[in-house]
């Protein structure tokens, strides 16, 4: 079954600090500054943390993560990501559909996110799924051989 359609059957699941170090090997392929195991396994195991992972395929992969914190009546996106071979399929829209409604059942409010200017995907998934710019903190991302970048601050009303 090809990517597109084995996406269809996509099966959204709690996380648990076990999942720290494929969390970290996925993270590393995405990201300029990865995460270490040692850091997820913290981030997992913190009280309010709320993450997700999304399994796909024949055998079943581990296609994308979500990590996220609550705290009173707000939450934050920590992290999300997805396989470069799982992208633009919709997986990234359910697992933040997914943090979103565990977010609503323990009475949060609002969700939070921050992301780099020139992530245009993301940028666009947030946008359709509603979020708002609340804000822009110049330079934020550190970046290897290039200047650092921007972040705009995202907010959705739960």
């Amino acid at each position: 079954m090809n990517k597109p359609a084995a996406a269809k059957y996509v099966s959204t699941l709690w996380a648990t600090p076990e999942h720290a170090e494929a969390f970290a090997q996925l993270h590393a392929s995405l990201f300029q500054q990865a995460w270490d195991a040692a850091s997820f396994r913290e981030l997992l195991s913190h009280p309010g943390a709320t993450s997700f992972l999304a399994r796909a395929g024949s055998p079943p992969e581990i296609a994308g993560f979500i990590v996220g914190r609550l705290v009173a009546d707000e939450a934050e996106i920590l992290t999300l990501g997805v396989h470069k071979e799982w992208q633009r399929l919709g997986i990234g829209r359910q697992l933040v559909e997914a943090l979103a409604r565990a977010a609503k059942k323990a009475d949060v409010h609002r969700l939070y996110l921050e992301v780099s200017v020139s992530n245009g995907p993301a940028l666009l998934l947030y946008k359709r799924l509603g979020f708002q710019e609340s804000g822009r903190r110049e330079g934020y991302y550190e970046r290897r051989d290039h200047p650092p970048e921007d972040a705009i601050n995202l907010s959705l009303a739960l």
